[in-house]
């Protein structure tokens, strides 16, 4: 009984129709969107939340759009999915970029000797490091603070200029800046390795000196040694630069602002 009212509806207001098409499209595109980008993407924000949200933008962006009809010859099912693949395409793009900051919060948290000590993540539903995960959270916030939130929804709007609703084919060199994507993706163990490197240079002198101690005087027993001094040492390290690292990570995210 709804779908014919929604069909006879449509036939005499071809806008409506018009419309319903549309926000089709545009809803596949921010699911697509939403399952993979920053911020919108976690776990911990439940499906209840997550799909309203995505139905107000939709409408935000049909009544934006003012949206012609659906050509005749076009297949509304390869219109979501081309849709849903853009969307998806978008929030990948940034998703990359938090990558690298994980590895590093990886590499700290091994050097640390704290690879034993791993805490199920909500948003990836695995075990992840400590560290690996405050750094992730730690870059969530720095990412919202210099506004990544508004550039993820500006590179989403200015999606459909680049493809259409119902385009038939993705133009990916235009839709997201394909240097910036290789450079992210070949540069995630380096900026990593980056952002590690205060702790990973502070343990490393410390195996140094515990070396000569051990050569020195064989009864001390080093190895013990090792395990009580590397977790204080790389907390202590941490504390000192992580000012520093507040800048690095956001001149990190601002070099690659650009990528849409």
């Amino acid at each position: 009984m709804i779908v014919d009212n929604v069909i006879t509806i449509s036939k005499y207001f071809p806008e409506f129709n018009a419309s319903i098409a549309a926000g089709i499209a545009v809803f596949s595109r921010m699911l697509g969107f939403i399952y993979i980008a920053p911020i919108v993407s976690r776990k911990e924000i439940p499906a209840i939340v997550k799909l309203p949200f995505c139905f107000l933008m939709t409408i935000m962006i049909v009544s934006s759009l003012h949206p012609g009809a659906m050509p005749a010859d076009t297949s509304l099912i390869l219109v979501c999915i081309l849709n849903m693949v853009a969307g998806f395409i978008i929030g990948y793009a940034a998703i990359a970029i938090f990558s690298a900051i994980a590895s590093g919060g990886d590499m700290i948290n091994m050097q640390m000797g704290l690879s034993s000590a791993v805490m199920f993540d909500q948003s990836t539903k695995s075990q992840s490091s400590i560290l690996g995960t405050f750094f992730g959270l730690f870059g969530l916030v720095i990412f919202i603070n210099i506004g990544g939130f508004y550039w993820l929804f500006d590179a989403m709007l200015r999606s459909f200029d680049i493809f259409p609703l119902y385009g038939s084919s993705i133009p990916l060199s235009e839709l997201v800046n394909m240097e910036y994507l290789v450079s992210i993706t070949s540069g995630v163990l380096f900026f990593g390795l980056q952002i590690a490197a205060p702790v990973l240079l502070a343990t490393l002198g410390q195996d140094i000196i515990l070396g000569i101690i051990s050569k020195t005087a064989p009864q001390v027993n080093v190895f013990s040694l090792s395990f009580l001094f590397k977790p204080v040492l790389g907390v202590a390290v941490l504390i000192v630069v992580l000012p520093a690292l507040v800048n690095v990570i956001t001149d990190y995210f601002t070099s690659f602002s650009q990528i849409y």
